[in-house]
């Protein structure tokens, strides 16, 4: 199953449906971001928005990170070893889009540590909104090409062995 129900919280042992989660989760964070440019162009940065960027800050500081280690560390390569063509171009064309999305995320991560600190902060508008654009389009590609593909071309012991690196990526025992 790639795309859980809300009732199926996935496990490391469908590697694949967790990664379609953090998908979502980065998606809600997103929406978390555009409300936080709205609510310090109009409120300031108040109580309610060092929170919100405290909480958007570590969301990708820690579990963005070790998302995006989950491919370009163990699934990309899994993906590239298949020999696969559409893999092979599909996995480039995602690892120059992370760069993209790094670069991005450090521009924004800056500002967020400034309204986090209590500081007088806006977030660029035109900055935020290609961050958002970037993740989703990114989100979308991976939803619909990226884990069908994987889902296609791994076998059972591969996806096994995916979740077992992303379970110790975050230090949790894989049962």
């Amino acid at each position: 199953m790639i795309f859980p129900s809300p009732a199926h919280a996935p496990t490391f042992d469908d590697p694949l449906a967790m990664l379609s989660a953090c998908h979502e989760r980065i998606a809600a964070q997103c929406v978390t971001l555009e409300k936080l440019r709205v609510h310090l162009a109009t409120q300031g940065c108040d109580a309610a928005a060092q929170q919100a960027a405290t909480r958007i800050l570590r969301y990708f500081n820690t579990a963005g990170q070790h998302h995006h280690s989950d491919e370009e560390d163990d699934l990309f390569p899994l993906l590239q070893a298949t020999g696969d063509a559409t893999a092979q171009r599909l996995v480039g064309y995602l690892l120059a889009r992370h760069q993209e999305l790094n670069a991005a995320w450090d521009a924004l991560r800056a500002a967020l540590n400034k309204i986090v600190a209590g500081e007088s902060a806006l977030l660029d508008a035109t900055l935020t909104a290609a961050f958002i654009a970037a993740y989703q389009a990114h989100i979308a590609l991976e939803n619909t090409q990226l884990l069908p593909l994987a889902q296609q071309l791994l076998s059972t012991a591969q996806i096994e062995q995916l979740g077992r690196n992303m379970s110790a990526r975050r230090g949790v025992i894989f049962s």
